[in-house]
């Protein structure tokens, strides 16, 4: 018996069937059945089906005899089904790589769910790639499984059926089949999700949704249309048979089926010249025969007037009143955007004026992250700045949430006010890790720096123009018309000056100095880190990992593959877990409870790794900042097949890694248990990638930078202390009391045989 039944019906796609039962059978995950239904199709897509199949015995040929439509095609292939659960794709559409196997690993995760939901992304035909608008509800926090009443929001989803994995034996006791007609999904999926007994949710696009240009059955102008009438008669009818059911789900199906109705209606293309009025009229007599007292639309204005129209069922007062409300609702627009543009335009005209004052050659403008606050290798900069060059007046732009992160010393400016353009029209310096706002000219005798924000291991730059789900959108020329302002870019290794220098052409100069941000490790001293651990909550003598994955293109929400809580519990008391969700995500990881302390928020990510004693990671760049503290790293890595499909690597971090790998939780749990962090066989590892990618993090990368470019002193000064010769911020004393271990982390032995200098007074 395989794991997954994959049923594909096939009706006039040969254009696009390839691709589909390529995705399939392509997978890395290969227990599963695919099971190709023609539906009796007029084109080649027989002859392409059985060539297919005579290849790959995993693969069913299924052939109609006459064309029943997309609903019993399905029906023939679960008769034909054997799998634990039932996976439904259209023939245009394709899944993405790796998805059975995520979908298998949530269905084990989730003790064997009836139907596990996961996320698609429209595809269109230029290329580009939407997901869901409605992915949050996807999200995988809380108790699972569930059941619909828990989270009745899922029924907001797109109702189809091909974003779902179904339990066979489930649907094939409450005797669950599609019906003939188009809007086939519907009568299925809102039945099955009331009825399951148990739900899960997976955070992932696995189908990609082919929006095809022409062709669509939807898209098409046809009286077919008028069959959602009778695929809602079913949808009610299966609530009549199910009173249970009934009180808490009919007004939310009228409801959608007011909305649904009325999507069609207002379709331009849809229906027939002349049928408009029939179909508002019986879309009136379906709102009288299932309207529930009391089931009010949404609150949206659109949403009430919708509702009341179809109610009246009057064609002419629908367009009418529809035109008024899309008159009112342009006007309120027009009048939002004319105000937002006369303020711009006043702001320009003022910006305008201060580029033809003089340049301030003491005063320098520092930004990061989109404004998000102090920080980063330009927040290190500017303490520098002020400590090396303090003629140099600073200024910080960041929202006002971010205000307080801001030194006393440094001016403060919000984006978008008068004084924001001043600074930037006449400020010498700007400094930033990410890109200015691109209405600024750069003009002569500024210089700009740009710090980025660490050492790159996926790919970046043009090198995502092959990467189009990666890239989302973005725009190159624009990109390159940002590089050309750049005066000097900062790298910390060799790697990353290459990189940079190829994904951003231009002719700025490359400063192979060090980052900035990683000088605290090399100037923090053991008091530093016994006060941040204790602001931290961390108990003395506890053993602190810090947990940080990185952002995952593929996903909405944060990946979730550790179950924190059981792994300290298997730990033992002795551990502590900080927990840093990556910035783009807005939900912690998990939330803080005993053991387990949440530091998301925490302004300053250096002072987490300073508090820690090791670091656990997937594929984040802070791997190569906290190498340089010479304390234990174990990557994480369970999804790298996918996340380099999705985003791209330069290398495979697992043949190079800074110290263990794990591939599984209870791996990573060994590694911990075992004291396989620790061993002389991960110190080798974390010295031979230090040796790479932290030649220059010496504790002087900032001041290097600040006399090369504001001092303009040729010579790099300080010299780099070699890595040998280096002292970071003691590791805390938890480890010394680990059984057999120097603070280094290395069993004893290990330690005398590599002769480590031992600190000097005061660092």
């Amino acid at each position: 018996m395989p794991r997954f039944s994959v049923i594909v019906p096939v009706y006039k796609v040969q254009a696009y069937l390839h691709a589909c039962l390529e995705s399939v059978l392509e997978q890395s995950f290969t227990d599963f059945e695919l099971i190709v239904v023609d539906d009796a199709s007029p084109d080649a897509c027989g002859a392409l089906i059985d060539e297919r199949a005579a290849r790959d015995t995993r693969m069913k040929a299924v052939h109609l005899k006459e064309n029943v439509g997309l609903g019993p095609a399905r029906n023939a292939g679960m008769e034909r089904a054997s799998g634990d659960y039932l996976i439904f794709l259209d023939s245009d559409d394709t899944l993405t790589p790796h998805s059975l196997h995520a979908i298998s690993d949530r269905i084990k995760e989730t003790d064997e769910p009836d139907v596990l939901i996961y996320d698609y992304a429209r595809t269109f035909w230029s290329g580009e790639a939407v997901r869901n608008q409605f992915a949050s509800l996807l999200k995988e926090e809380g108790p699972a499984p569930f059941r619909l009443s828990e989270r009745p929001g899922l029924l907001r989803l797109l109702m189809v059926a091909w974003n779902k994995a179904y339990r066979r034996d489930f649907i094939e006791r409450e005797g669950f089949t599609f019906p003939p007609g188009l809007y086939e999904d519907t009568p299925w999926t809102a039945p099955v999700l009331m009825k399951a007994g148990s739900i899960a949710t997976l955070d992932r696009v696995c189908v990609h949704y082919l929006q095809r240009r022409r062709g669509s059955i939807l898209r098409t102008t046809t009286r077919r249309h008028f069959e959602i009438f009778d695929q809602y008669e079913r949808v009610f009818a299966f609530l009549d048979e199910h009173p249970e059911l009934s009180a808490a789900w009919r007004p939310v199906l009228f409801r959608k089926m007011v909305d649904h109705l009325s999507a069609v209606f207002s379709k331009r293309d849809r229906l027939p010249r002349g049928s408009r009025a029939e179909f508002l009229r019986k879309a009136r007599t379906h709102y009288r025969r299932y309207r529930v007292p009391g089931a009010r639309p949404r609150a949206r204005v659109r949403a009430r007037v919708r509702h009341g129209l179809v109610r009246l069922g009057t064609h002419r007062t629908y367009r009418t009143l529809w035109t008024a409300l899309r008159v009112r609702s342009r006007a309120k627009r027009y009048a939002a955007r004319a105000r937002h543009r006369a303020k711009g335009a006043v702001l320009q005209l003022h910006y305008r004026i201060q580029l033809r004052l003089p340049l301030r050659a003491d005063r320098a403008v520092f930004s990061s992250y989109w404004g998000r606050g102090y920080g980063c290798n330009p927040g290190a900069l500017e303490a520098a700045v002020r400590e090396h060059a303090p003629h140099i007046r600073t200024a910080w732009i960041a929202d006002p949430a971010h205000h307080h992160t801001l030194p006393t010393a440094t001016r403060r400016l919000r984006p978008g006010t008068a004084a924001y353009w001043s600074a930037l029209a006449r400020s010498k310096y700007l400094v930033n890790n990410v890109d200015f706002d691109r209405r600024l000219i750069k003009r002569p005798g500024q210089i700009m720096i740009q710090t980025q924000h660490g050492t790159p291991l996926k790919l970046m730059g043009l090198d995502l123009q092959d990467r189009p789900a990666a890239a989302r959108g973005m725009d190159f020329a624009a990109l390159l018309r940002n590089a050309d302002k750049w005066d000097y870019v900062l790298s910390a290794n060799r790697h990353s000056t290459l990189v940079w220098e190829r994904v951003y052409p231009a002719s700025y100069t490359t400063l192979e100095y060090g980052y900035p941000r990683n000088d605290i490790y090399q100037r923090a001293s053991s008091a530093d880190v016994a006060r941040i651990r204790e602001s931290l909550g961390i108990p003395p003598g506890a053993v602190a990992i810090l947990y940080a994955p990185t952002h995952r293109d593929y996903r909405h929400t944060q990946l979730r593959s550790l179950d924190l809580e059981r792994m300290l519990h298997n730990l033992g008391p002795r551990f502590v877990v900080l927990t840093r969700a990556h910035h783009s995500y807005g939900a912690p990881l998990a939330p803080s409870s005993g053991r387990l302390i949440d530091v998301s928020d925490h302004p300053d990510v250096e002072s987490l790794c300073l508090a820690s004693d090791a670091l656990v990671t997937d594929y984040s760049s802070l791997m190569f900042d906290y190498a340089n503290l010479d304390r234990p790293v174990v990557l994480h890595a369970t999804d790298w097949e996918a996340y380099e499909a999705a985003r791209g690597t330069y290398f495979d971090v697992r043949e190079f890694p800074p110290g263990a790998v794990a591939r599984s939780e209870d791996e990573l749990t060994d590694i911990f248990e075992s004291g396989r962090w620790r061993e002389a066989r991960s110190a080798q590892l974390r010295h031979a990638f230090r040796d790479r990618f932290c030649p220059y993090d010496d504790g002087h990368a900032a001041e290097r930078i600040v006399r090369h470019v504001v001092l303009g002193e040729t010579t790099p000064r300080p010299a780099v202390v070699p890595l040998s010769e280096r002292h970071p911020a003691p590791a805390p004393r938890a480890l010394d009391a680990l059984s057999g271990s120097d603070p280094s982390g290395l069993p004893l032995s290990s330690a005398r045989l590599l002769q480590r200098t031992p600190p000097t007074p005061g660092s």
